[in-house]
């Protein structure tokens, strides 16, 4: 068994012109490839473990110094062994080098290196045309021909005007556009057609990673134009939504209360508040008296004052870098606040804090009176305290009274 199709096909190969050196000498042009190319053409072929370089004592030719300077000639030999499955296959390279230089010792080293490498380039060309083998032949019919102006022009023009933006449609079906511009005006058609505020959310997250793409190729040209289609989205949802809309955001009268601003999310016809939050809630609502109200309170994990309003991340799906809706909100102090906001696991860091900030967030939203502080919510530090109050206080004293 000895080379599988692939190496085959690689050792067949041309070689290509854009690896192909050339320098004048005697006024003569010499084509050559460079020796750390052709070691990295062996590991790419043969595999770094499969083959081994042998070299064999070089040998001094002849040895000169002219005005100051040192020059020498070396011969070297080199072995390439080369295993392929039960095959062994070894080939040897003869190969010479010139140094010249101040010292002898600078001279004598350049010398014997290119020697060394001259040997290793010979000994592999025996492989095929990817190791210089092409090289040989005046008319180098194995080697790849340049491309012209107008192949390139040609190239470059294709690679301009190919699809570069892939965007996904209202049923799924894909677009292929040119660039950014193309992308505002293909989305300016699409969202009219988009009827509902679901639909809206779907489009958005159906080309988040075209989007996503689109910034991390061209990010100087596509910024401009994603927050174009950002501020398109955010105007077709204020179109549906039939309310003011702050960054796409239902946003709740400031007049009325707070039944009546919940109407639209109710479960019951009567436009009482729903008996539990859903995670999947698409709408956005904010109430900035409901932020204050939450601000009021201790916070949830230690009890200090004062507090902020923290919007519970994990409650809806992410969108268009928008914060969830003010329904889940719990109170927290300035370094609780912060703290969440490092975590990168939210719910792992309430968990082990033994808390359902879901729970009491539907109990602020809840609430009937939102002009004090709600009596029912108390922070888990301010509860440890009071139960630690009351088994001090039932214990009795050194004296056994209590």
């Amino acid at each position: 068994m000895g080379f599988d199709q692939r190496q085959r096909k690689a050792l067949r190969a041309k070689l290509r012109h854009a690896n192909v050196r050339s320098r004048v000498q005697n006024g003569t042009t010499l084509h050559y490839i460079e020796g750390w190319w052709v070691v990295a053409e062996a590991n790419r072929i043969f595999g770094h473990e499969n083959w081994d370089r042998e070299t064999r004592a070089p040998t001094c030719i002849w040895s000169d110094r002219h005005r100051g300077q040192v020059s020498c000639l070396y011969s070297s030999q080199v072995r390439i062994t080369v295993r392929a499955g039960d095959t062994v296959v070894t080939r040897d390279g003869l190969g010479t080098g010139f140094g010249r230089g101040t010292s002898p010792e600078s001279a004598h080293e350049i010398a014997m290196k290119a020697a060394e490498t001259d040997a290793t380039k010979r000994a592999l060309a025996t492989f095929g045309n990817p190791f210089g083998l092409a090289l040989y032949d005046k008319d180098m019919r194995q080697v790849t021909q340049p491309a012209t102006r107008d192949q390139d022009r040609n190239t470059r023009s294709a690679q301009v005007s190919g699809p570069k933006v892939i965007l996904t449609g209202r049923a799924g079906q894909q677009f292929n556009l040119s660039g950014p511009h193309d992308l505002v005006e293909a989305i300016a058609k699409i969202l009219p057609k988009l009827e509902t505020i679901e639909a809206v959310y779907a489009f958005w997250e159906a080309n988040l990673t075209t989007f996503a793409s689109l910034l991390e190729r061209e990010p100087k040209t596509s910024r401009a134009a994603i927050d174009a289609v950002t501020a398109k989205l955010k105007a077709r949802l204020r179109d549906l939504s039939g309310t003011t809309v702050d960054d796409g955001c239902v946003v709740l009268s400031t007049s009325g209360t707070h039944h009546q601003h919940d109407s639209s999310r109710g479960s019951g016809t009567n436009g009482d508040a729903p008996a539990s939050l859903t995670r999947a809630k698409e709408r956005r609502v904010r109430d900035p008296h409901h932020l204050a109200f939450v601000a009021r309170h201790p916070c949830l994990i230690c009890g200090r004052r004062p507090a902020q309003a923290h919007h519970l991340r994990f409650a809806q799906p992410r969108a268009m870098a928008m914060k969830v809706s003010d329904e889940y909100t719990v109170p927290l102090c300035v370094g609780h606040h912060d703290a969440v906001h490092r975590t990168g696991d939210e719910p792992t860091w309430w968990a082990a804090r033994k808390l359902d900030p879901l729970a009491t967030a539907l109990q602020l939203w809840t609430a009937a009176d939102k002009s004090t502080e709600f009596p029912t919510l108390v922070s888990q530090a301010l509860a440890d305290i009071e139960a630690s109050d009351r088994d001090v206080a039932t214990q009795p004293d050194a004296s056994g009274r209590i």
